[in-house]
């Protein structure tokens, strides 16, 4: 009995492979995983038009033979036939984006090269075509050397045609070496590029503009620059914007803890709600409007394409640090918040590289800094302009800096890194450009509301817990005649045998005792200072007044500085040490993580307490 032909679909991913495997084989499917891995195997039979079976494999999506994952390895293995028992597959159908043929055709030349039956299903055409693309199948087919069938899958467009080409695939197959075999994959880019731009028959005035757009953005010197550009516009506006809407929440606050002493009688039951909850919780909640304006530029760039152009122009910078462009999503992550950045390192192949970035995250400034940020800055930076024209803004040119410190520091930290505990060269990425969008304002307006959400839930909860147990560690056992009642508390104790320990770096008291209730939330540490303030306060109005003019009359900017300098560095919260635990599997790498970055912090701190001493600041 003479064996049953087969074929296998390959090509990128979001080629529509599922949809077209799909439509090929109806229910004649059955699923199971590969021999001696798990990577899912998806068989179905195909009838030709002759009534003749074939049976027909969906392969995994890959961007090329030189495998970086368990899924390319087994696509590359089932094309040359390595894999134990499995013959290799008589006919490959490379299924093609026709939306994105250039991306798409660097894999498909590769896989022509290796000189097998081979036909193209050119795929997604009526998108392309809603796009303003229309394609000349026959141009690009000439081009080559193969078959090429215009498909919809999900419409069953181009099937029958499909089906004849792949019976009729190995009597046209050549002995020859194929032209292209020898390219190399920068020759393969060039090659794509120049065949996809012959294969247009005509393109709407909207797709070539996405493509100009593209070659700005995605130029090696203009892009970059473009990039930071932005980045700093975003920072500026987190300051200005939110301003107003700051003043008004603060303004709230007050008004509200003067309600409270107005209708509550004098005492400690008072002294908890006021210094307590409102002075802790509230010193913490004035800061959304920073929050919301800074997920608001993250999730429009994500929806608009742009995201996915930026990882790909931090690609070149990453690869002289031993990463790869793979990394800079979960480290865009982080920004928002570790833990969900530290979980999307899943995604980086390389174990090296993946280890490394998780151990980086924590250095991406994390929205809970930015109440500690913001404080600070008003407290000591003045709000003026600088530079030409005065439209920069002191304030939001800090705040920019305190971000670029914390990326340069990631960065070098992940140089370190590579040439020591994780040591190895980085391993390069492919990935797929979306299309350009204008986020739908519904999306961005549902983002903005979850975020918000989760920042206030954290206020009522983590935060108001630990302010709780702070207010009481601070107002017991009470302090007696003339006594300061900090001095007297059991947390002031505490913190004075902290303060032994970081006061070398410029830290006082006050400081000592906010350290450590933010390793439960960054945001604690303003919580902490305002608790701490307003317990400590003995004159009323002192006790209304806002948490950076306490800490401008009580701090010196060296110190200041150096708060900043810590938190830079400094570990995140709990939750991060928690996931960084389940993402190695043990307690090596978390160890390691909370000795050299509180190294870090304490180091750099002090350098930068001392060296503003030494500039007279």
């Amino acid at each position: 009995m003479s064996r049953k032909r087969s074929a296998a679909l390959v090509g990128n991913p979001n080629a529509g492979k599922s949809a077209l495997f799909n439509a090929l084989t109806g229910a004649r499917q059955k699923i199971a995983n590969y021999p001696g891995v798990t990577v899912e195997r998806k068989a179905g039979r195909l009838i030709l038009p002759s009534g003749e079976p074939v049976e027909l494999t969906d392969l995994p999506g890959s961007y090329g033979l030189h495998a970086t994952s368990p899924d390319e390895e087994v696509t590359r293995r089932v094309i040359l036939g390595e894999l134990a028992g499995e013959a290799a597959p008589d006919v490959l159908v490379i299924v093609l984006d026709a939306s994105n043929l250039e991306q798409h055709l660097v894999f498909a030349q590769e896989v022509i090269a290796l000189g097998k039956p081979t036909v193209v299903a050119l795929n997604m055409v009526d998108l392309a075509e809603r796009d303003g693309l229309v394609l000349d199948p026959q141009v690009l087919a000439q081009a080559l050397g193969v078959p090429v069938i215009p498909t919809v899958a999900v419409r069953r467009r181009g099937l029958t045609e499909l089906a004849a080409a792949i019976a009729e695939a190995e009597s046209h197959a050549s002995d020859t070496p194929h032209p292209r075999a020898h390219l190399d994959m920068v020759e393969r880019r060039v090659e794509a590029q120049a065949i996809a731009s012959a294969a247009i028959i005509s393109e709407s005035a909207k797709h070539r503009l996405h493509s100009r757009v593209d070659r700005v953005l995605l130029h090696p010197f203009i892009g970059p620059v473009f990039l930071f550009a932005l980045l700093f516009v975003v920072f500026q506006a987190v300051f200005s914007w939110a301003a107003p809407f700051a003043d008004g929440l603060e303004g709230a606050v007050g008004i509200l803890t003067e309600m409270v002493k107005g209708h509550m009688a004098p005492g400690l039951l008072r002294d908890f709600v006021t210094d307590g909850a409102l002075a802790g919780v509230g010193s913490v909640v004035v800061f959304l409007p920073q929050i919301i304006i800074l997920f608001f530029f993250i999730l429009a760039l994500e929806a608009s394409g742009y995201m996915a152009r930026a990882a790909f122009l931090m690609d070149r910078l990453m690869a002289g640090v031993g990463l790869s462009g793979r990394s800079f999503i979960p480290l865009l992550s982080s920004f928002a918040c570790a833990v969900p950045g530290i979980m999307a390192t899943r995604s980086i192949t390389d174990p090296r590289d993946r280890l490394t970035t998780i151990l980086i995250a924590p250095l991406m400034t994390c929205s809970a800094r930015l109440p500690v940020y913001a404080v600070i800055i008003a407290a000591f930076i003045p709000n003026r302009p600088v530079g030409p024209g005065g439209m920069i803004g002191m304030q939001g040119l800090v705040l920019f800096g305190l971000y670029v410190i914390g990326i340069v520091g990631a960065m070098l930290a992940a140089l370190a890194l590579r040439g020591t505990v994780t040591k190895g060269a980085a391993s390069g990425f492919i990935m797929e450009l979306p299309k350009y969008q204008m986020p739908r304002l519904r999306d961005l307006g549902l983002g903005l509301f979850q975020r918000a959400w989760i920042f206030l839930r954290r206020a009522g909860t983590i935060i108001f817990y630990v302010t709780v147990v702070l207010w009481l560690l601070l107002n017991f056992p009470r302090a007696g005649q003339g006594e300061s009642q900090v001095d007297a508390s059991i947390a002031g104790r505490i913190a004075n045998g902290i303060a032994v320990v970081v006061e070398p770096i410029g830290f006082n008291r006050d400081i000592a005792l906010a350290l450590i209730p933010s390793m439960a939330a960054r945001e604690v540490a303003v919580s902490s200072l305002a608790t701490t303030y307003a317990v400590d306060s003995s004159d009323e109005d002192e006790t209304a007044h806002q948490l950076s003019d306490q800490l401008a009359k009580r701090w010196s900017l060296p110190t200041a500085l150096a708060f900043l300098a810590w938190f830079v560095f400094a570990p995140q919260c709990i939750s991060t040490i928690a996931v960084t635990r389940r993402e190695t599997n043990g307690w090596k790498w978390p160890g390691f993580m909370l000795a050299y970055l509180f190294g870090l912090a304490y180091v750099f701190a002090g350098i930068t307490y001392w060296g503003a001493i030494a500039l007279g600041l």
